[in-house]
């Protein structure tokens, strides 16, 4: 599959390692996108686990009702930091920039039922609007804590739940922040660990 192989080799650009679900999760498990800074390194990147999601104006939200699925954002923990050129200064990256991705995501794969098309634009604006505003106060009273293993060891979650999914948002002790997000697969059950070998999910 060369348009796997392709998207694998962003994979193993990054400097980090990538998470996914840890071996508890037996179903199947597939790569989505990396993301770039300014200067093009690699800095963030999302795997999927169950279902892969569709976005069609179907049932109560997209095909929501049926679908199980959780994605794991693993982004790399910077600082400030100037840009490879020397020609700006890139974004320090916190828990607050995965709970931002992951919440973004679930968006990307929602079409509330009986919208519009015309309309569902305005209301991706929107909703994307209130993710930042969510990501920006994790300690305000949408988010609870959730502990889940990370590597084995119990880590906290900051986690909300809407009526399209939900999101949660932590760090683990490799360097990286983590941001996930799912639909009707419970999170309270998840575990996280470091992909041992990102290359398989090409094959």
């Amino acid at each position: 599959m060369p348009s796997a192989r392709r998207t694998v080799d962003g994979y193993l650009l990054a400097p980090f390692p990538w998470y996914g679900l840890d071996e508890a999760f037996t179903g199947p498990r597939w790569l989505m996108q990396v993301g770039t800074a300014a200067d093009g390194a690699v800095e963030h990147g999302s795997i999927g686990h169950g279902d892969e999601p569709s976005v069609r104006a179907e049932g109560s939200f997209g095909n929501g009702d049926k679908e199980r699925f959780a994605v794991v954002v693993t982004i790399a923990a910077n600082p400030v930091r100037r840009s490879a050129d020397g020609t700006g200064v890139l974004e320090a990256t916190s828990v607050s920039s995965a709970a931002w991705l992951a919440g973004v995501g679930l968006l990307s794969f929602t079409w509330p039922g009986q919208m519009d098309h015309s309309l569902r634009d305005d209301w991706l604006d929107q909703q994307t609007e209130t993710a930042w505003v969510l990501a920006d106060d994790l300690h305000g009273s949408d988010w609870s804590t959730l502990s889940l293993p990370v590597d084995g060891v119990p880590t906290s979650f900051h986690y909300r739940e809407s009526e399209y999914g939900w999101v949660l948002a932590g760090s683990t002790k490799e360097g990286v922040h983590l941001g996930a997000y799912g639909r009707g697969m419970s999170a309270y059950g998840l575990g996280f660990s470091v992909v041992q070998d990102i290359g398989s999910y090409a094959e």
